[in-house]
């Protein structure tokens, strides 16, 4: 019968000397755990990960970094990275009204610009609530509480709209060792100066905290590299905008051969993994910067970090939110934001910290068949952000439609208000 053992007990480079063990000694780990605390980590991450390259030592430790006043584009930096795992502010369920703004310009011009974001962000909370009360009116039986929350989640989901990109925000980043210095290697050379610095502050901590992971002898051959990809690669510009397309690798006689695990497929159950092999579907599509950030979050492909600019229009869904005189009054103001944007005198990726999260950016986000399937299912629910859910229908319908015998769980009612959006909490019993 097997041996099952639990240490929670230790520090990241102490589990990592654990694990690494196993790989040259067949005794128990009881044995090992006596070596650590006789021998301490330390010495043995210098001597054996960093000394000798065995990079996969450090995959065994891991550490969670809580960043905080940064902005949400800093914040989407740090998530560009397909093995991050963590969390951050929602702005679908935060006031974010009295967050400090990112004004790197320290100009009149960009706080008179950021100002009137806020401005209208702050000033019609109360107002957009009122409407949304009248139109969504409680039903017979709904908890008025629960009511109630919903109702500002839904407020907050209009209102983020004309929240700039540069409002500061908070983040998690649970990572093991390796991976932190294989990111923050690159974020060293990121086109943003808040990003660059932040990335040195991590590192500084993390050498501080465990000064043998990340003793790395910096080359001058893959720095240059690493600054000139970074420099170059860090943003997806695409050639002309796309309102929706796919494409997919997948063939329809391969996918037949696995017709009966995917017919017999449970709701809520993923399909297996190793129909991966089949292929990958890619998606272009516009979407407004804030719902990006939320599929963003989806790690299991690629998904390309888009330049946030005012070029591709402000997303219809948030202005037809909008009661019809406040709605001509947001017309008003993104028609003049567009203007002091235009006469902004900096780079195109400084120019991002003012712009709303409203406008529409170029996506291209590639799965394998799985996570494709996830997604769409996932993001095709109600209580997902509407504009959001618009486009995991049209996904839903690409792949359907290429693929009829592909069954999909995904949730196509045309009404996108759920009551259930005040249950999204977390509250103290």
């Amino acid at each position: 019968m097997s041996n099952i053992f639990v240490y929670d007990e230790f520090n990241p480079e102490d589990v990592a000397m654990m694990q690494a063990l196993y790989s040259r000694s067949p005794k128990s780990v009881t044995e090992h755990v006596e070596k650590v605390r006789q021998s301490g980590s330390g010495k043995f991450m210098a001597t054996f990960y960093v000394g000798y390259g065995h990079a996969s030592i450090a995959d065994c430790g891991s550490t969670t970094i809580f960043i905080e006043n940064i902005s949400i584009l800093g914040d989407k930096a740090i998530q560009d990275w397909q093995l991050y795992s963590g969390q951050e502010t929602s702005t679908r369920y935060i006031d974010m009204g009295k967050q400090e703004i990112i004004d790197p310009l320290h100009t009149p011009e960009s706080k008179d610009i950021l100002d009137s974001w806020m401005n209208f962000y702050i000033n019609n909370q109360a107002r957009i609530q009122q409407y949304l009360t009248e139109k969504y009116p409680r039903q017979d039986g709904e908890d008025e509480n629960m009511y109630l929350k919903a109702i500002k989640a839904r407020g907050f989901d209009t209102m983020r709209g004309f929240l700039p990109a540069g409002v500061a925000t908070q983040l998690s980043w649970h990572t093991n060792l390796r991976q932190a210095w294989d990111h923050l290697a690159l974020l060293r050379h990121h086109p943003l100066l808040e990003v660059r610095q932040t990335a040195e502050a991590i590192l500084a901590k993390l050498k501080e905290k465990y000064a043998h992971s990340f003793s790395h002898i910096l080359d001058e051959a893959q720095e240059k590299y690493r600054a000139e990809t970074v420099e170059k690669y860090s943003y997806f510009p695409p050639l002309a905008p796309v309102e929706f397309s796919m494409e997919t690798t997948v063939k329809s006689e391969e996918l037949k051969k696995y017709q009966e695990i995917i017919d017999k497929r449970p709701l809520k159950t993923g399909l297996p993994n190793f129909l991966g092999d089949l292929g990958t579907f890619t998606f272009d599509f516009l979407l407004d910067f804030g719902s990006f950030r939320d599929i963003q979050r989806h790690r299991n492909g690629i998904c390309r970090m888009p330049l946030l600019t005012a070029d591709l229009g402000f997303n219809s869904w948030y202005l037809e939110q909008l009661p019809e005189d406040l709605r001509a009054e947001a017309l008003d103001l993104i028609a003049k934001q567009k203007t002091k944007l235009d006469n902004l005198k900096t780079t195109p990726e400084i120019k991002q910290y003012y712009i709303a999260m409203g406008f529409n950016v170029s996506c291209r986000l590639t799965f394998p068949l799985p996570a494709a399937a996830y997604v769409i299912e996932l993001r095709s629910n109600k209580t997902v952000h509407p504009s959001l859910r618009a486009i995991a229908h049209k996904m839903h319908r690409a792949v359907t439609t290429a693929f009829p015998n592909l069954k999909l769980y995904s949730d196509l009612a045309l009404d996108d208000w759920d009551v259930r959006r005040g249950l999204a909490d977390i509250i103290k019993k």
